[in-house]
């Protein structure tokens, strides 16, 4: 992800999460680390971006920022892949763990961070700006 993908991916952004979304302050903020301690990935299809990831990383350890992908796009794949490049990427820069935090009422990530070997490890009580909690979850990472 660029500087010039964010029009598309604040878009993304804001209809995804609408209660809670990232300014495009915070999204540059994120940007300006690259590659320092972040890395940024856009999917995209037909000529526009239907999805994007970050992730963090420090020392052995990683932490999912972000994943959204476009509704229409969703169970299509794109969000599998998107979280294969963070893993790999948690990889080569030494992670030996990665964290993400989830919205407790969406059923549908946790199902796909599960499937992906993440574990519930907690709970961060009304965490979201609506009062929703977030799960917290871990995934140990081989060599």
């Amino acid at each position: 992800m660029t500087e010039a993908d964010l029009p598309e991916v604040m878009a993304i952004e804001r209809a995804m999460f609408p209660l809670d979304a990232w300014s495009e302050g915070m999204m540059r903020g994120e940007l300006a680390d690259q590659p320092r301690t972040r890395h940024y990935v856009v999917a995209v299809a037909d000529g526009r971006i239907v999805a994007y990831a970050g992730l963090a990383c420090a020392a052995d350890q990683a932490d999912v920022q972000t994943i959204a992908v476009l509704r229409e796009h969703q169970g299509t794949g794109v969000g599998g892949a998107m979280l294969t490049e963070l893993l790999a990427e948690a990889r080569r820069r030494g992670a030996r763990e990665i964290f993400l935090e989830v919205r407790a009422d969406n059923a549908q990530a946790r199902g796909v961070y599960q499937h992906f070997g993440f574990e519930e490890i907690g709970i961060r009580r009304r965490y979201y700006d609506d009062g929703t909690d977030a799960i917290m979850m871990r995934r140990k990472l081989d060599g």
